[in-house]
């Protein structure tokens, strides 16, 4: 196995422990922990495509960055000020 594969594989690897994660109650959605983590898989899959490059694997995975750069922003928006 190339080392862009293996890449690769650790990015389907994150996005599918996150998803697990919601589907168990162990990570809320609007936690910024699983945008974060889908945001990390998806670049690390947009890595192995640059060397073996998939025009319908590229696009999803850049709707995914977006998506999950926009959970990020919606957290960091939604942050309380720390009192004290």
């Amino acid at each position: 196995m190339s080392v862009p594969d293996s890449i690769g594989l650790i990015g389907v690897a994150l996005i599918l422990i996150a998803y697990w994660g919601v589907q168990t109650d162990r990570l809320p959605a609007a936690d910024w922990r699983f945008s974060a983590i889908n945001g990390l898989g998806a670049l690390l899959i947009m890595v192995s495509l640059y060397f073996t490059f998939n025009l319908a694997s590229f696009v999803i995975e850049i709707f995914w960055l977006l998506i999950s750069g926009y959970g990020l922003w919606k957290a960091w928006r939604g942050r309380k000020p720390k009192q004290g």
